[in-house]
């Protein structure tokens, strides 16, 4: 049993430790494909760390057998979390090629078994030099699949585990804004398996809107969504660990509600899926044309995986070639209209990517839904018939095959 004190006070009064924490998809994607894994649990993590003279006397707190002091950094503390990372990366820092921690959750891994017992040895003793303990019931050495921050990685793919799968399927009905929020903090962890996430969660997302009683109003469209992210994921959901010396492919694509992209990459003859990502459309940005929000999708992906593509050979795959429309009609188009796609914020992006070349690629649907997906001089055309209507001057441009 670990209890934990209310320092909320202590927390207002002391200096903040700005430390980064490592980004979780971060550590995932650095196991890449990794043949053998071997995961260590420190004991009690913040307990392991002493703390100063000074400190212990603003630890102290009462209890009804009288007034004690913490003699080791103890749970509650806002600064918690980065004094126990600082300390786990400076004791690993010879080690960066083969482990990682995520504060007390330690993994080594290697693509051979014959370096492999060698790296876990030479971590175990850092980890011994300082005095830090691993709780053997929790360290597993040497797998081929382990499970790591809630995933299961490893030989080069990442899933969700299957006892968060189970607890997703068989979630109970939500009846008020606390459990949707629960439900969409869960399937949220794993939206990068969801094609789509924002677009499909949007029924639940406007249930726990600030305004409205704690009870939501269940709907046939949250009953839609509730039972559809739960099928996504319950359905075996499996994604690849990037390989960063090989190609990767990005797909974006938009819609009248939200903007959606994945990240892949050929193994053998096949397109694999690294991570789906998605997000709703603001009020202001459903409003933009079609070609206008197809070139959102582009420059919100390429912001938010710059980490993947930046400085890396990419293929950029988009509907309607929307960077080849903006291109050719910046003459005609007033950036007032539309500030988030002028020539300085939209282009310049690209700009970023300049070293390595960028294919973009025209694609057809069996199924063409809107009037933007038709030729350009059809559109045009229609404008001139219909009398009243003036097509928008980022359509204004010759028409071209795909």
């Amino acid at each position: 049993m670990r209890f934990c004190n209310d320092f909320r006070r202590l927390n207002e009064t002391s200096q903040f430790d700005a430390y980064p924490i490592p980004r979780i998809d971060e550590l995932v994607d650095r196991l890449g494909s990794a043949r053998f894994l071997t995961t260590l649990d420190l004991t009690k993590g913040y307990w392991q760390i002493p703390l100063t003279k000074e400190a212990k006397e603003k630890k102290a707190f009462s209890t009804p057998d009288g007034l004690f002091q913490y003699t080791v950094l103890p749970f509650g503390l806002h600064g918690a979390p980065a004094t126990f990372q600082c300390l786990m990366d400076k004791l690993l820092r010879p080690h960066t090629s083969y482990a990682a921690a995520f504060l007390d959750d330690v993994i080594i891994h290697t693509p051979d078994w014959g370096t492999h017992l060698e790296k876990v040895e030479a971590v175990l003793r850092t980890l011994r030099q300082v005095g830090l303990t691993a709780n053997p019931a929790k360290c597993a050495i040497g797998l081929a699949e382990a499970r790591y921050l809630e995933y299961i990685v490893g030989r080069g793919i990442v899933k969700p585990q299957t006892n968060k799968l189970e607890a997703i399927q068989n979630w109970p009905q939500l009846t008020r804004k606390k459990q949707v929020c629960a439900f969409l903090g869960m399937v949220g962890y794993y939206q990068h398996f969801i094609p789509h996430f924002a677009t499909r969660a949007s029924p639940l997302m406007d249930l726990v809107k600030a305004q409205g009683p704690d009870m939501v109003k269940w709907t046939n469209a949250a009953e839609g969504a509730f039972t559809d992210l739960r099928m996504t994921l319950c359905n075996d959901p499996v994604l690849i660990a990037p390989e960063f010396n090989r190609e990767f492919i990005l797909q974006t694509d938009a819609s009248e509600m939200g903007l959606g992209a994945v990240l892949l990459q050929m193994v053998g003859e096949e397109e694999h899926t690294i991570l789906y990502l998605s997000r709703k459309l603001l009020p202001r940005e459903q409003k933009y044309p079609v070609v206008e929000r197809e070139c959102l999708a582009v420059k919100w992906a390429m912001e938010t995986l710059r980490y993947y593509l930046l400085g890396r050979r990419f293929t950029l795959v988009t509907d309607r070639a929307p960077l080849q429309i903006s291109r050719a009609s910046d003459a005609h188009c007033d950036p007032a209209c539309n500030p988030s796609l002028s020539r300085d914020k939209g282009h310049s992006l690209l700009s970023h990517f300049h070293h390595k070349p960028v294919r973009e690629v025209r694609r057809s649907y069996p199924s063409l839904h809107s009037l933007c997906c038709l030729p350009v001089s059809v559109i045009n055309q229609g404008a001139k018939v219909g009398g009243g209507a003036r097509a928008h001057p980022l359509l204004r441009v010759p028409a071209q095959e795909p």
